[in-house]
């Protein structure tokens, strides 16, 4: 894949993305705030000390949250576009669209939901502030296991395939990932920081609207994506073909 067509698919990962995070948004905005603002009342009753509120909450929740949510999805859209470019042919017979799709579905599954389980999203007032540098490391450390735990999966599934078949191999790099995951999740330590009284239908829907939002985001990007990326590669494929053909074509006497 020569770096034009690496470069056009980049562009069009990060679009995908910025559209995949307009979508997000809109979910987030209409089922994520009441969750976050259940969390600051609780926050509120719960503490004396009220600092100067720097930006306002309505700001928060309408331009703050669009552009976190934009320029992750612009990011993350960029970074599994060059992932596509790479996996592209290496995981199995899949054209763009099938190649993006479960591009997508891995990154969420490793990047978010296999985290999620360990250290799942929690509304404000359910944690303690003091704690934030510790639990940011558990999580992104999370991350790493689980991204690192699935290329192991990838490359075990890969050296299976030529003896066992392709289905067999997938069947055995899936087990080989839950297991070593499930023993991941048995041996990090643990978070339980939410207080007793904290409301558990709040947190239940907070988890519940960012497991939601996530999943939102990879399924538009992979579907976007996909779409775009056929686009760009279909001319050149038939321009390869024709290149292929051109010695065999029959010339005029």
């Amino acid at each position: 894949m020569n770096s034009v067509i690496v470069r056009a698919l980049l562009v069009r990962g990060m679009l995908a993305g910025l559209a995949a995070g307009l979508l997000a948004f809109g979910l987030a905005y209409l089922i994520g705030e009441s969750g976050v603002n259940a969390g600051i009342a609780y926050e509120d009753a719960h503490t004396h000390e009220h600092g100067m509120e720097l930006v306002s909450r309505a700001a928060q929740s309408t331009v703050g949250l669009a552009t976190g949510v934009l320029v992750f999805g612009t990011a993350v859209g960029g970074i599994a576009a060059l992932a596509f470019c790479f996996s592209l042919g290496r995981i199995g017979q899949f054209g763009a669209r099938g190649t993006a799709a479960l591009l997508a579905a891995g990154a969420f599954v490793t990047v978010y939901l296999v985290p999620f389980l360990k250290y799942p999203a929690n509304p404000p007032g359910s944690t303690d502030p003091d704690t934030i540098g510790k639990r940011t490391t558990l999580y992104f450390g999370m991350i790493a296991l689980a991204v690192l735990i699935a290329l192991g999966a990838v490359i075990l599934g890969r050296r299976l395939a030529g003896r066992f078949g392709n289905w067999n191999a997938t069947v055995a790099a899936v087990v080989a990932f839950i297991a070593v995951i499930a023993v991941a999740l048995a041996f990090l330590p643990a978070v339980n920081e939410t207080p007793k009284d904290f409301p558990a239908t709040v947190l239940w829907q907070f988890r519940l609207a960012a497991l939601g939002i996530q999943a939102l985001l990879w399924a538009s990007f992979g579907v976007i994506f996909g779409f775009l990326a056929e686009r760009v590669l279909r001319p050149h494929a038939a321009r390869s073909a024709q290149v292929a053909a051109a010695p065999g074509m029959p010339t005029a006497a």
